[in-house]
């Protein structure tokens, strides 16, 4: 008997997932949850499975991906489903880099392969089971523009038929910033600065072996990315072996060491989810979380001069504020980007600010209050 499986969401992710699930013969698309009005969703490929009620989608579920790019949402609704005792898979690095932390021992939770991070986490996989010892967990980032105009993320939204808050996210780099976040705190790494380095290299050996010496340095590995406008946009781990393997790789064209340089030039989000429900339901576990001890946090930096009394309706994808990574013990009353909903700012702030929770005055949320349980924990740690 075929496994049911529901959706969170039913933007350009979701959707995808959903045609695969519908055409797949090991599941069943039971139903996807969505905030729209599901009377005027006819450009949904079959509107019939959409639904506005989290009940619903439920009671006809043995396990609900999550992929709504929302914190405060996700935040909610997973609360509810693991009240009900179902496993949740998420492409959601924005839920999971916030607070996912405060859910990992609710239920069982992970992020799925096909973004980043769930790449990453299933690169490690390998590439530690082969015997390497990982110094760079890495993204690769094509473009970077801190401050990009609502004209050029419209076009480039329209072009690539994403929403216009997901295209600004990855533009200004808030994204990758979140991704790595999340990669850092589910595979043991740290940063080497806040903003992490990114680097621009053009091929991913040199940009690797480089971010490796500076994890030796720091005595740690860390998480970071490179920029290239011509890699294709995959990951890499960037990693260390005993001297007794080196020989070996030098026979198999892995170059003299000591640091070695394994990629995966792609990621095909979507498609992969089925490999991480199929590892899920078959008794795999997870393949990543942020961890329920979390030292990284993604904070949010003004990308204008900002006046006492503006509304911030969502800071990820905004032309206010933009995220960096952080460590959270140097930064102690910083605000999450994923927290930046509905926010007011209670004084004059002025462009490259760090927003504490002394700038602005956020509404009450499960999410809200998981972050100050996870910082506390945090901060005593």
């Amino acid at each position: 008997m075929s496994k049911k499986i529901g959706v969170i969401g039913s933007g350009f992710i979701a959707e995808g997932l959903a045609k695969l699930l519908h055409d797949s013969p090991k599941y069943t698309l039971t139903k996807v949850l969505t905030r729209t009005d599901t009377k005027e969703r006819t450009d949904y490929f079959m509107p019939e499975y959409l639904t506005n009620d989290l009940e619903e989608l439920i009671e006809s579920s043995d396990l609900i991906v999550e992929s709504s790019g929302d914190t405060i949402y996700a935040a909610d609704t997973i609360n509810r489903i693991f009240e009900a005792g179902i496993p949740v898979v998420t492409m959601n690095a924005e839920f999971q880099a916030t607070v996912g932390s405060y859910f990992v021992d609710k239920g069982l939770l992970t992020e799925a392969e096909g973004d980043q991070p769930g790449v990453l986490a299933m690169l490690h996989e390998e590439v530690t089971t082969m015997g390497f010892k990982p110094l760079v967990y890495g993204n690769i980032k094509g473009f970077l523009n801190h401050t990009p105009t609502l004209e050029d993320m419209t076009y480039w939204g329209n072009r690539s038929g994403i929403s216009l808050d997901m295209v600004t996210s990855f533009t200004d780099g808030t994204k990758v910033q979140i991704e790595q976040t999340l990669v850092a705190n589910g595979l043991g790494a740290t940063i080497a600065q806040d903003d992490l380095l990114g680097p621009a290299y053009d091929d991913t050996l040199t940009g690797g072996i480089e971010l490796a010496k500076k994890a030796k340095e720091i005595g740690a590995p860390i998480s970071d990315y490179l920029i290239s406008p011509t890699l294709k946009p995959g990951v890499f781990i960037a990693a260390e072996i005993n001297d007794n393997q080196h020989a070996a790789l030098r026979y198999y064209k892995m170059g003299e060491g000591p640091y070695y340089v394994l990629e995966r030039p792609y990621h095909l989000c979507h498609f992969e989810i089925l490999r991480t429900i199929d590892r899920v339901l078959n008794g795999g576990g997870v393949l990543l979380n942020n961890s329920e001890n979390p030292t990284i946090s993604t904070t949010t930096i003004t990308k204008r001069d900002l006046k006492a009394g503006e509304s911030i309706k969502k800071g990820i994808g905004s032309f206010d504020v933009r995220g960096i990574a952080v460590k959270i013990k140097e930064h102690p009353n910083h605000v999450p980007i994923g927290l930046m909903f509905n926010a007011t700012l209670k004084r004059d702030v002025p462009a490259g600010t760090e927003l504490t929770f002394d700038d602005v005055e956020l509404p009450d949320s499960l999410a809200l209050e998981a972050w100050k349980s996870i910082k506390e924990k945090a901060l005593k740690s």
